[in-house]
């Protein structure tokens, strides 16, 4: 149960958010370095498109680095590297970062880069990723990090968007299935962008690795520049200062997972960010200086980029960055050693982590006689977090598990439970209230507000807070066009949900991803929630298919924990068509379902359900950049085809 307490300090700060948002801002922002503090709070004066502490000027690796050195806490380890997939085990102190990240700005400025300029990262999960980003910080570049291994066409597309003047890479990446050589991926995209050879790019530098051998030096050209070895010219290189931007200077571009044509970058700016990163870490998720922080994710996505690299750093804690996976590397214990070694105090990771894990170690055998004692709080985001992993979690580790939701565009939480102001009462299903600076509503198609209880469209007032997208790197017209004109006045979250008469937040999925059965909205999310209330079922992916008397009809795909596989899957679906029927009632229709082995996921977690419909549906498939194991699609398709793994009556 929740604190009177800690009910009232979270009232009075939200309160203070909506009714003086200058104020509560500006107190926000002292905790912040500026060379210039702003005067202006925000800038209205081209609504929509606000501004937020326009006229101060910063800069954020200095934030992230130097000042924490300067405060005589140099020694303490900013990163713990963790590779599950080489072995390699490595502490950076503060000092030891702030000169990697220094020199290597200094050569990012000798091959051209400068304040506005973009710098692509395709990278994997190594220091140099995080000392890339923070160079371009400390020069005023702007980086865009595409996660490495993406597609050559998809990397080609967002050269062609972003019109980079350097490219960062290495020579690879590694998964369980083997090593991905990056190079001949980057080569392609280059001689298909239009801004590759014969554009903007003046030279790509190459970090080489051990595990990935190959020819990344002495390549072809690019743009009359030879690929240049990292090692090298950090050799030659000295420590660069950090330069002063705008608060309104974009920090980075980050592009919208599973985008199909023309990418939308997010623009992120330097200032806003800041300052949200820095309240969010302290008062979301209860983290501070010297503090141990992880966040299971990868730089390649929004996660990455504000709870791996930019949050933690700005508020001196320490950040893990692991290379590996939840299970097979080497196994469903992964996490707990990775916590019990480095005494973690709080995990962010993606619910679909979880499964994973209760999918291959559903007794948590691989747990006992591992110590995570340590461990303070779990927070898990990203997608759908069901009720059944909800409670399975929570009553395995004994600590809070905190349901957040939020978007790329967002930069950081809209809903959670803010555990830094005090832990609310949970509602399992719910990612709880809406945080500190976010009017978070739910309207109708007509804008109007729904009641509470009713589902609708989730908006977000405006102005969004600060650390909020400001703009895509294509224009403001397109970003309005995307973001702003479906309910002037508010953001569109492009997600449905509803408002209990609690002030608690239900997200019940993408607005797409609302099945209409004879007219009957209903939410894959609920649907499988039911669905994984199974005991023998790990993971579920409800999605809709079409139906030529009821327009659509609900259809699931599921897995299997470990030691339960069944060979009557006929038994199995009668189960869950009576679990939905008892849960949800007959309307729902539901009659489908497919054991498969593994679910479609992007490289961050999530399922890719638009992939399982147009299975399901048998349309042209399209193999989205972000898939993790294409392997997976095969195995998907023999099923859907082949109705062995398939029963439906």
């Amino acid at each position: 149960m929740t604190s009177p307490q800690a009910h009232s300090t979270y009232e009075h700060e939200f309160a203070r958010s909506v009714e003086d948002p200058e104020g509560f801002w500006r107190e926000a922002a002292q905790d912040i370095g500026w060379v210039r503090p702003p005067q202006r709070i925000l800038d209205d004066t081209r609504a929509p498109f606000y501004r937020w502490f326009a006229d101060g000027e910063l800069n954020v690796s200095w934030n992230a680095l130097d000042r924490h050195v300067e405060a005589g806490r140099g020694s303490q380890d900013a990163i713990i590297f963790d590779s599950a997939m080489t072995g390699q085990r490595r502490r950076i102190s503060y000092s030891e970062l702030l000169d990697e990240v220094s020199r290597f700005a200094d050569v990012l400025r000798r091959h051209g880069a400068a304040r506005g300029h973009r710098v692509i990262i395709y990278m994997p999960m190594i220091p140099e990723a995080v000392v890339a980003m923070l160079a371009c910080a400390r020069i005023g570049a702007v980086h865009s990090v595409i996660f490495g291994g993406f597609a050559a066409p998809e990397l080609a597309a967002r050269i062609d968007d972003a019109r980079p003047n350097l490219v960062i890479t290495a020579s690879g990446g590694i998964e369980p299935s083997g090593p991905i050589a990056y190079l001949p991926i980057l080569r392609r995209a280059l001689s298909l962008a239009s801004n590759g050879k014969q554009g903007t790019v003046q030279a790509v530098i190459v970090k080489e690795r051990a595990e990935v051998p190959g020819n990344a030096i002495g390549l072809d050209s690019v743009a009359g520049e030879g690929w240049l070895d990292w090692n090298s010219e950090i050799a030659q290189s000295q420590p660069a200062a950090p330069v002063a931007v705008s608060a309104s200077d974009p920090l980075y571009v980050l592009y919208t997972s599973g985008t199909t044509g023309r990418p939308k970058g997010v623009v992120r700016d330097s200032g806003g960010y800041a300052v949200a990163l820095a309240w969010s870490m302290r008062n979301v998720y209860g983290i501070d200086a010297g503090d141990v922080w992880w966040t299971a994710s990868d730089v390649g996505w929004v996660v990455g980029h504000s709870y791996i690299v930019y949050g933690p750093l700005i508020v001196g804690a320490t950040t893990v960055l692991y290379e590996g996976k939840p299970v097979g590397t080497p196994d469903a214990a992964a996490f707990w050693r990775v916590i019990e070694r480095y005494r973690v105090q709080a995990l962010f990771t993606a619910p679909t982590a979880i499964r994973a894990i209760r999918r291959t170690d559903p007794e948590l055998e691989l747990l006992g006689g591992i110590d995570v004692s340590s461990l303070e709080a779990v927070f898990l985001a990203g997608e759908h977090l069901d009720t059944e992993t909800y409670h399975w979690l929570a009553e395995a580790l004994s600590v809070p598990v905190v349901d957040h939701w939020w978007q790329t565009e967002t930069g950081w939480p809209i809903v959670g439970n803010p555990r830094g102001l005090g832990l609310l009462e949970v509602k399992p299903g719910s990612a709880t209230v809406p945080i500190p600076g976010f009017q978070v509503e739910v309207v109708d198609g007509r804008a109007s507000r729904c009641e509470a209880g009713t589902a609708g469209n989730i908006v977000v007032k405006l102005p969004l807070p600060p650390g909020a997208l400001i703009s895509l790197w294509s224009g403001e017209e397109r970003f309005k066009e995307a973001y702003l004109d479906a309910f002037p006045g508010y953001y569109s979250t492009g997600d449905g949900g509803m408002i209990d008469e609690d002030g608690y937040v239900f997200i019940l999925g993408r607005t797409d991803d609302v099945i209409n059965v004879a007219g009957h909205r209903l939410s894959t999310g609920q649907l499988e929630d039911t669905v994984l209330t199974h005991p023998s079922i790990a993971e579920a992916a409800v999605i809709g298919v079409r139906d030529s008397l009821k327009g659509e009809r609900p259809c699931a795909f599921v897995t299997l924990k470990a030691g339960l596989e069944t060979s009557d899957d006929a038994a199995l679906r009668d189960q869950v068509v009576d679990l939905v029927r008892n849960t949800i009632g007959p309307v729902a229709s539901f009659k489908d379902l497919f054991v498969v082995p593994r679910l479609p996921k992007t490289r961050s977690g999530k399922v890719l359900r638009k992939t399982l419909r147009e299975i399901a549906n048998g349309d042209g498939l399209t193999v989205p950049a972000t898939l993790d194991d294409s392997d997976v699609l095969q195995a998907l398709q023999a099923a859907v085809t082949t109705n062995t793994k398939a029963v439906s009556r």
